[in-house]
């Protein structure tokens, strides 16, 4: 059983809401539901699963569809569309379970439905996965979607209902603050894809205020999705290795190395380019790096140690 048509592999995406907070880059522990930070408590059609439970998802998908939502902690997107697939469910009212796998947290799930990134939508149907898409598409289409995912069920007789579970009656814990206009302004336009638009609303807030680190860190975030949207890996990674002095190269291979987490291996070729180029190729190295550094934070640790390597090799 399949739907009509499956969206292609997207590279994986940083998530700006919070710049350097909530890189893709940073990892920290999954708070519990209903804590700060976390997502909010299970719906009546929302469970959170892990490695232990996910067999028991599996053996339920042979009486009604299960839509398997990936997403982590430092990926503001994707908890939003936690959120947007919560509500569906709830409108739907048991016609399909929402299953939270946090992607961290188990990573054996997202390896076992080829997830490269965060958000990953999953639908499982009598124990078969059918991927849905990856990213934030708008609401209509992730309920065109589900239509379909329903409709697929129906037509191979997954049509139980889901047994509505426990929901507690204490209140989530409050929102988190809102982001400042601009801020916020340049998050909506990176969720709808529109890069021109949240570079100029992170230039806009360092014009205003040109000690912004939260909009100084999103400008660099946003120029690293900018420059590797289009690019193939493959290519990108033969050619570095192809020419290991070839500056242009080895700033493309960096940035790929970077958003897919692989910080130490992206400032090590960095700052070991620095030690061989000259002049005007050794600032445009350095300055690449010091954008990477906004990248990823400069309280890491691993920006601290990049930080004194790249001195080294400079004096």
């Amino acid at each position: 059983m399949s739907l009509s048509s499956q969206p292609p592999q997207s590279r994986p995406r940083l998530d700006v809401r919070g710049a350097v907070d909530l890189s893709a880059l940073n990892r920290p522990a999954t708070p519990p539901p209903g804590s700060p930070g976390g997502l909010p408590k299970p719906g009546p059609y929302v469970e959170d699963v892990d490695e232990a439970s996910f067999a028991d998802v599996v053996r339920r998908s042979t009486q009604y569809p299960v839509v398997v939502v990936l997403w982590a902690t430092w990926s503001e997107v994707s908890t939003g569309v936690v959120a947007q697939l919560a509500a569906l469910a709830d409108d739907d009212a048991g016609k399909w379970l929402l299953a939270r796998v946090d992607a961290e947290a188990n990573p054996q799930i997202a390896q076992a439905f080829g997830a490269q990134s965060v958000p990953a939508v999953v639908a499982v149907l009598a124990g078969q996965p059918v991927p849905l898409f990856q990213g934030a598409p708008a609401v209509a289409q992730v309920r065109q979607v589900l239509d379909q995912v329903l409709a697929a069920a129906e037509a191979n007789g997954l049509t139980a209902p889901v047994p509505a579970g426990e929901v507690s009656d204490e209140p989530d814990e409050p929102d988190e603050p809102p982001l400042p206009p601009l801020h916020q302004a340049a998050y909506d336009a990176l969720v709808e894809g529109d890069m021109g638009a949240a570079r100029s609303s992170y230039e806009q807030a360092l014009t205003e205020n040109p000690r912004d680190a939260m909009a100084r860190a999103g400008l660099a975030q946003v120029g690293l999705l900018e420059r590797t949207a289009t690019v193939d890996p493959s290519t990108v990674r033969a050619a570095a290795a192809a020419a290991p002095r070839d500056v242009d190269a080895q700033l493309a291979v960096a940035d790929l190395d970077l958003l897919d987490g692989h910080v130490e291996d992206a400032f090590g070729r960095l700052v070991d380019l620095v030690r061989v180029t000259r002049d005007d190729d050794r600032e445009h190295v350095r300055l690449r790096l010091v954008d990477l550094f906004e990248v990823v934070g400069s309280d890491d640790p691993r920006v601290v140690a990049a930080r004194r390597a790249l001195a080294n090799a400079l004096y």
